[in-house]
C-alpha cells in the first residue's frame, strides 16, 4: 500500500496511544499496571480518537488493542485517577455519559475496526471488543461480563452487542453468572472470530487488516452500515437500503477498477472514490 501523507491524528495521549502506518491506524490502551482499566479521561480520549478516525476518509482500517499482555479490564471504577464513576461527590450520570459517548463513537466509525485481544477483556473492555467489527484473540485471552460481581448492570453497549453476537439466552447466561471464560469457550460460542496462538496473533492480525484495507473503502463502509442496521430493519427496508448502497457503488471509480482488474487478471487497486 502507498503511504498516505494525510495524518490528522495527534498521536493520542500516554494512555490512549495512536499510531498510523500508511492507511491503517492502531489505538493502544496503555495502562498495563491495571490491565488497561479505563478512567473517565481515557473514555473521553478514546471517543475523541474514534471520531477523528471516522472523519478521516484516507483511513482504510483501524486496530484496537491493549498494552502489556491484556486488552482491557473495563472501567477503573475504584482507581484514584478516575473521576469517581461511583462517587457520591460527583454526578455519576455525567461520567457514565462519557462511556456512552465513547461507545457510540466506536460504533459510528465508518471504516472496518478490528480488535486484537490478549489476556483479559472484561466488563466494558469485553464490550469494547464487541463494538469492533472483527475480533481476533490469543489463546491466552479471557473474557467476562463481570458487572454483576461489582453490583452493576451491563454497559458500554453490551446489552445491544452481546445478544447479537451470541444469542439472547447465551448473553443472559454470561451476564447473570459473570463468569470468566477462556479463549476456547469464547470461540465455541461465537464471541470471537478466531483464536490463534499468542506468538502468531500479531502477524495474523496484520494479514487480516492489510487484506481488509486493500478492499474498496466506500463499498466496505456501506456494507458495514447495512449489516449493523440489519437487525432493526425489515426485509423490505434492507433491500431498499442495499439498492441505495449499490447505486452509490456503481458511480465510483472502484467499480470500474474492479472490472478492469478482472479482465486483466490482476488484483484491483481501489482508491475509494
Amino acid at each position: 500500500m502507498e503511504e498516505t501523507k494525510d495524518v490528522p491524528l495527534d498521536g493520542g495521549t500516554e494512555e490512549i496511544q495512536i499510531t498510523r502506518e500508511n492507511d491503517i491506524v492502531t489505538i493502544t490502551l496503555n495502562r498495563p499496571e491495571v490491565m488497561n482499566a479505563m478512567t473517565s479521561k481515557m473514555f473521553s480520549d478514546f471517543g475523541r480518537a474514534c471520531r477523528e478516525i471516522n472523519e478521516d476518509i484516507s483511513i482504510r482500517a483501524a486496530v484496537i488493542t491493549g498494552a502489556g499482555g491484556n486488552f482491557c479490564s473495563g472501567a477503573d471504577v475504584g482507581g484514584k485517577r478516575n473521576e469517581a464513576l461511583s462517587s457520591s461527590e460527583t454526578i455519576p450520570l455525567r461520567n457514565l455519559r462519557r462511556i456512552k459517548e465513547s461507545a457510540q463513537a466506536l460504533h459510528d466509525i465508518q471504516h472496518p475496526v478490528i480488535a486484537k485481544v490478549r489476556g483479559v477483556a472484561a466488563g466494558a473492555g469485553l464490550n469494547l471488543a464487541l463494538g469492533c467489527d472483527l475480533i481476533y484473540a490469543s489463546d491466552n485471552a479471557r473474557f467476562s461480563e463481570v458487572f454483576a460481581r461489582r453490583g452493576l448492570s451491563i454497559d458500554f453497549g453490551g446489552s445491544w452487542l452481546l445478544p447479537r453476537r451470541v444469542g439472547l439466552h447465551r448473553a443472559k447466561e454470561l451476564v447473570f453468572l459473570a463468569e470468566m471464560i477462556d479463549a476456547t469457550e469464547a470461540d465455541r460460542i461465537g464471541l470471537v472470530n478466531r483464536v490463534v496462538s499468542d506468538t502468531e496473533l500479531d502477524a495474523y492480525v496484520v494479514d487480516i487488516v492489510e487484506r481488509v484495507a486493500a478492499g474498496p473503502p466506500l463499498a466496505l463502509s456501506l456494507s458495514k452500515a447495512l449489516l449493523n442496521n440489519a437487525s432493526t430493519s425489515s426485509m423490505s427496508q434492507a433491500l431498499e437500503a442495499e439498492g441505495s448502497a449499490q447505486a452509490s457503488n456503481f458511480s465510483t471509480e472502484d467499480v470500474r477498477e474492479a472490472g478492469l482488474a478482472w479482465m486483466e487478471k490482476r488484483p484491483a487497486k481501489f482508491i475509494g472514490r
